[in-house]
This record gives C-alpha cells, structure tokens and sequence, in this order.
C-alpha cells in the first residue's frame, strides 16, 4: 500500500476496500498525455517565475517525458494504490528524478489540475467532433446534388403530406448538423479557460503568472473565479448536451433509414458493408449500423443525465463527488465520436430507389394542397378552397381513385371555380418547383442551399488549413 500524500494527518493507513472503492486511476488514465502537458506547462511557470530554478525545472521536464514515454509504451503498470493519475505521475517522476520532482507540485492542488485536464481533453474532443461533422455535412451535400430532381413523398404525421426534393429532405439534415456544430464552437469557447492556479479552491499564495500558462497551452483566457474554477462543471455538461442533440439528430436519420430500408417503403438499399444478416433466416438484411445509432442515442441521453443529477446539489467548491463526471464524459465522447466517424462512411453507400419514391410520392393525395392554391389564385378564400378539395379527395376515396384520375366535371361538382387549367397543378415536379418562398422545396431554391452550404464548408476548410 503506497503512502498517501496526505499521510501526516492520519494515524491509519486507508482501509483497502476504500482504496478499491475511491480509486479513478482505473478510467482517469486516459487523461495523462494532458495531465503531463499540463504539468510541463506549470513547471515552466514556476521557472519563470523564480518559484523553482531553471535546472530544477529543466529536470523534471526531462522526467515528466520519461514518463509519458513510458506510458505510451505501456511499460508503467498503473496501481489502484496511486488513486489517480495525477499521483500515478507525480510518483513515478520522484522515483527517476528524486525529491526535487515533489517541487513540480508547488502552488496547484488536484483539484486544479483535474480540472485542466478535462478541459485539455474537451478541447480536443470538441476539435475532432467538428471535423467528424464536416465530414457529415459534407456528406449530406453531395448526395442532396447527386439525387437533385428526385422526388418523394414529404410527411407530416408519417402520413403522405406533399411532395418535395429528396435532395431537399436530406438537406434538412444538413441544417440541424450545422447548428450541432454550432454548439460544439460555443462549449469550445466556454472550455477554453484555463482553471490551473486555482488550487484547492482559493487560489495561491505564490507569484504564478497564470496568463504564461494559458499561452503554453493555447487557453484564451484564465478564470475570473477560483472557486467556480474548481467547484463547477458546466462546460462538461454542455458538451454532453450538445453530444445528446447530435445523438437525437443522428437517431432520427436512423430511424428514416430503417423505415426506408423496409419493403413497404423500399425507399432505400443500404450496402452489405454496413448491414448484417439472421442467424436463421437466410434472406434477411438487417440495417444494424443504423439501429445501434438509434439505439446509442440513449446512453447519451443517459449521460446528460447523470451529470446533472451528479452536480444539481453540490455545494460550492470541490466536493469527491466530482470524480464520478468523467465516465459519463469519456463514454459520451467515444460514443458520439465513433458515430460520426461512421455515419460519415455511411451516406454515401446509400443508394436511392427513384421510381419507388416517385410513385409513392404521387400517393395520399399529396397534391389537395396544390389544388386548394389554385383555387385561392381563381379568388376563392382559402378555407373555402380548403373544403371543396377536402370534399374532392372525400369523393376519390369514396370511388377508389385519384385526384389525376378525376375529369374536369368531377372537379366541377365540388366547386365551379375549377377549369381546365386545373390539370397542370396535378403534375409532382412542376407541384414541387412551385414552393419558391426562402427554405422551400422548389428546385431553384434546393439548388441555392447546396450552393451555399458548399460555400460554408469551403470557408471551414480554408480556416483549418490556415
């Protein structure tokens, strides 16, 4: 059992079951490369401010990369006994340089230092998600230009509506993923403060330079707030909310996708790559990547919760119960990662069934809509035109036909404002390019949101490549 460093005021060692029980080496340690960026920082900051010499610091930068290689080589076993992986550093660094590796830990405390590690880590989770979106967006747009012209069936209710784009349709998507992206730039900016020098929660009494620190690890600004630096976690919960908007986002695509891929719907053939099979029904595809998205969702919808629950009735500042928001963090991060990655793989293995969409499109009577405009233009008021085609598409059901089976004189006997001009409402893409307003489904108007989202993603390119 390894002396804790906070010995001197215990008679008793700590219990083992409590070692075991208090212990978060066992999923912390994934933060050391920035645990060990952080303290290369802090040390330097120390140096530069005469807090420590130079050679003192010199050495424990040069241990502090001993160690990290060890890590990554997988040479250092990490033991439950070091509590976390800040003391797991901390004491293998004393083992190679000596007691001058104690110094490293002069005007910080873990709580500050944990801290700095989550935000090192939420940065860069945060990067990595946007490009993964991009990617995502990128996605949606190419396909939206390859199938431009295609039309389905637009659907309110999951009932057949009127008929619009699919490359309309897809583009909604686009939308929601760019405000998704959106989301994740704002919690960068509200992570992007640098907590270390805080301490425990009242900052310290040595002469630190916090600015140099946040400068050698590229933070915008230092806290305003010790004791909201180290007692809160907001910015953690903001990712996992913008994490579970993404995840209701995708599980909605998801979901289209499985309908679609149905033979009811038949709008959709997803490649073999990204489906599976029974292992009793020989002739079953199974659109598995698409239900496990959905399926996903719910454990980051989980671990929203979980962090509120966890934080809503902490008083301020530190309190152990803190340790227990990384779990719900990592796990909402690898999971939302891992299904942009492969949802970016995903869309374009999609292929569309054109003429299955066209003529389920032209079903449901989805152009009364259509026809109740027409009426409004020939002068009549809309809630009369909206009764004469209710009552139209009342008389086609009642004779098992469609509004295009109809003749002129049917449409007459529901309202005389009908003429012969009425038959060319009735045709799906001219229906279709008809809806001009801002945002519509109208060709020219799909046409503009692919330009401009080419656009967005050429000026997103260009700022990564600057």
């Amino acid at each position: 059992m390894s002396e804790k460093p906070w010995q001197g005021r215990f008679e008793q060692p700590t219990n083992r079951h409590v070692e075991e029980y208090t212990a978060s080496i066992q999923f912390d340690s994934r933060l050391y490369r920035y645990d060990i960026e952080g303290s290369i920082a802090h040390c330097r900051m120390l140096a530069e401010c005469g807090i420590i010499t130079h050679e003192e610091a010199s050495l424990i930068v040069g241990g502090l990369g001993e160690v990290l290689r060890e890590i990554d080589r997988g040479d250092l076993s990490l033991d439950p006994a070091e509590e976390d992986i800040h003391m797991a550093v901390e004491r293998r660094l004393i083992q190679k340089i000596g007691d001058v590796g104690g110094k490293l830990h002069t005007a910080r405390s873990r709580n500050d230092q944990i801290c700095l590690d989550m935000r090192l880590y939420v940065r860069d989770v945060i990067r990595h998600g946007r490009t993964l979106l991009l990617a995502v967006r990128k996605g949606f747009v190419e396909t939206a230009s390859r199938c431009m012209g295609l039309v389905m069936p637009g659907f309110t209710h999951l009932q057949h509506a009127q008929p619009v784009l699919l490359s309309h349709h897809l583009m909604a998507y686009y939308e929601m993923f760019r405000r998704d992206d959106e989301r994740l730039a704002d919690c960068f900016r509200r992570a992007d403060v640098l907590p270390l020098g805080s301490a425990a929660l009242a900052g310290t009494s040595f002469p630190i330079d916090m600015e140099y620190t946040a400068r050698a690890l590229g933070f915008s600004r230092v806290t305003r707030n010790s004791i909201d630096a180290v007692g809160d976690r907001d910015y953690l919960i903001e990712l996992a909310a913008a994490a579970a908007v993404i995840m209701m986002h995708v599980s909605r695509l998801a979901e289209e996708l499985i309908l679609w891929s149905t033979s009811e719907f038949a709008f959709v053939e997803i490649s073999d790559a990204f489906c599976t099979g029974s292992s009793i029904m020989p002739q079953k595809k199974n659109p598995d990547v698409p239900e496990l998205m959905r399926g996903k969702s719910g454990r980051v919808f989980g671990n929203l919760m979980a962090l509120l629950a966890l934080t809503k009735g902490l008083p301020l500042a530190y309190n152990r119960d803190l340790q227990e928001d990384k779990e719900p963090v990592f796990d909402t991060a690898d999971t939302v990662l891992s299904t942009l990655r492969l949802l970016g793989r995903l869309l374009p293995e999609i292929r569309f069934n054109e003429d299955r969409m066209r003529e389920m499109a032209a079903q449901g009577f989805t152009l009364a809509t259509e026809l109740a405009d027409y009426l409004v233009r020939k002068g009549l008021p809309f809630r009369k035109a909206h009764h004469a085609v209710g009552q139209m598409v009342q008389y086609c059901i009642q004779k098992g036909k469609g509004l295009e089976d109809c003749s002129l004189e049917e449409f007459r006997s529901v309202s005389k404002t009908f003429d012969s001009d009425v038959f060319t409402f009735l045709d799906l893409r001219a229906a279709v390019d008809q809806r001009v307003s801002a945002g519509g489904t109208g060709s020219t108007r799909v046409a503009e949101a692919i330009a401009l989202a080419r656009e967005e993603i050429a000026a997103i390119e260009r700022g990564l490549e600057a």
